[in-house]
């Protein structure tokens, strides 16, 4: 073996205990096994023509007898997951795209290849070709008559009964999670399942899917702070989207009357169960629409999704039974703080800063955050006490509408009273699902809305938008009557997969860096 590639080898055993270090070795051993034995260790080329699943849809219902007359011959491969050995014979699970496989090997039937077989390991890809037949126990299985290696697994899989069960190398590990596994595909593929029924579900209504920047020159399209980056060859800063918002709706603006855009999104936020730093938005708009149109759309969007992706509109999550059918409860904001806080505050109290303010200090902790909510206006003290009282409670898909106007520097007034707006977010499960509004499109009231911003920022906000000049010259050129929406993907899925974490269907959530 080349110096060069011994060298290889060192790095790869660098952090192997040694035990491991002895299985790495023999497995290198055997690898070297194969080439001596004409077969490549990591080889290309191999045309798996058939695959377990189909194969065992097609002969479900064969019996022993009908399967021996047949003799239907398959080529498969995969890697092997499971082996039972008896001298001249074993048995091999094989594990592709689709399922599994069970396949006999028989020194009979391979002749002198069977000695390259001895050599595999559990983790190993290999192919096999052969007929099909039932073993005693009436499992299908596969007789091969010819055996190719394909791959050399140099680490062993985790063990097998246990699986892997260590949450951190499942996540920094998502490879071995797979493998290890079998359910952990199913969630993905179940997110996928949603991310295609929601385009075709937009798609039929003549949404148009569309791609926008990932580096923006200013901060927009929500309050949350940002990720920055530099751009050489311009010098100048620029920053991971937080949000398409603006972008998209300049295509309204432009003419594109419904657009939608399913992509990432970058937050320099903390990590948590509900929260990763980069993660996956839907959002659309469209013209000649409102805010209460957009509910209507959303509960119909999340039940048949529900319906299409789990099976049915009741959907099990963390104890609980999650109702998607339709008739979602609608309440204003203020309403449901003062359901949630009994009589300490009554209608009129909404709108005392210092009622507000008093019975939000009640339930603050920490000096820094006492001094927060000191300099909170009405709006936010509202929006404050909402998250304090309100937000963990509502269990079963519930619209909170009529947010206060100086949190929602982007959505349109409500034309009976200008401290309110005409959003709602949709929650499920005590978390926010979605985010909705009928959108400003008034160029002077946004731009007073962007000067609120940056007078908050003075204020010492760290969740703030930059003034967008673009922006309101765009919306100076007049854009229609416009509703708007976002949706997170990735906690949506979480609800239809039962997933307590946001990190179970990310396939490669940000951890913090492991110790050396």
């Amino acid at each position: 073996m080349a110096d060069s590639e011994n060298k290889t080898d060192k790095v790869g055993e660098a952090d192997l205990g040694s035990k491991e270090q002895e299985i790495y070795q023999q497995r290198l051993d055997k690898a070297g096994k194969w080439r001596e034995a004409g077969f490549n260790p990591y080889g290309n080329g191999y045309r798996a023509e058939h695959l377990a699943a189909d194969i065992h849809a097609k002969h479900a219902s064969q019996s022993p007898e009908e399967l021996e007359k047949d003799a239907p011959t398959y080529t498969v491969a995969g890697r092997i997951v499971a082996m039972r050995t008896f001298g001249k014979a074993a048995f091999i699970k094989l594990r592709d795209r689709s399922g599994e496989i069970q396949v006999h090997m028989k020194k009979d039937a391979l002749g002198d290849s069977y000695e390259a077989f001895k050599l595999c390991d559990l983790g190993d890809f290999l192919g096999a070709t052969g007929p099909v037949f039932r073993t005693k126990t009436g499992e299908l299985s596969l007789s091969a008559t010819k055996f190719t290696p394909l791959t050399k697994s140099l680490r062993p899989l985790p063990e097998k009964w246990h699986g892997l069960t260590d949450v951190e190398i499942r996540y920094r590990q998502r490879y071995l999670d797979l493998v290890s596994n079998p359910e952990v595909k199913q969630t993905f593929l179940k997110r996928n399942k949603l991310v295609r029924f929601i385009r075709e579900f937009l798609d039929s209504r003549d949404y148009i899917e569309v791609e926008t920047p990932m580096m923006h020159p200013l901060v927009s399209g929500a309050a949350a702070r940002p990720f920055k980056t530099h751009h050489n060859a311009l010098d100048i800063e620029l920053y991971m989207r937080i949000a398409p918002e603006l972008y998209l709706k300049r295509l309204v603006v432009g003419g594109i009357e419904r657009v939608y855009e399913i992509n990432r999104n970058f937050r320099n936020e903390g990590i948590s169960t509900r929260h990763n730093p980069e993660f996956t938005m839907l959002e659309f708009y469209q013209a000649y629409a409102t805010y209460e149109d957009l509910m209507d759309l959303t509960e119909q969007m999340i039940s048949e999704a529900a319906q299409a992706v789990t099976g049915a509109t009741k959907v099990p999550y963390q104890g609980h039974e999650l109702d998607f059918g339709k008739g979602w409860k609608r309440i204003p904001m203020t309403e449901a703080i003062r359901e949630a806080v009994g009589g300490a505050l009554s209608d009129k109290d909404m709108a005392d800063p210092d009622k507000l303010r008093h019975e939000l200090l009640k339930t603050s902790h920490g000096e820094a955050e006492r001094r927060a909510i000191e300099t909170m206006n009405q709006g936010e003290l509202v929006g404050a006490l909402f998250e304090a009282h309100v937000e963990q409670k509502l269990i079963h898909p519930t619209f909170i509408t009529h947010f206060p106007t100086s949190v929602s520097p982007l959505a349109r007034r409500n034309d009976q009273n200008p401290e309110i707006t005409d959003r709602f977010e949709l929650f499920v499960a005590g978390r926010e699902i979605a985010n909705a509004f009928s959108e400003l499109n008034d160029p002077l009231d946004q731009k007073g809305r962007f000067l609120g911003q940056l007078e908050a920022k003075q204020r010492g906000q760290q969740e703030t938008m930059d003034y967008d000049e673009d922006y309101i010259r765009a919306l100076e050129h007049g854009m229609p009557p416009t509703a708007g929406e976002g949706i997170g993907i990735d906690r949506l899925t979480m609800l239809f997969t039962d997933a307590p974490s946001i990190r179970d269907v990310i396939l490669f959530p940000l951890l913090k860096p492991q110790s050396r």
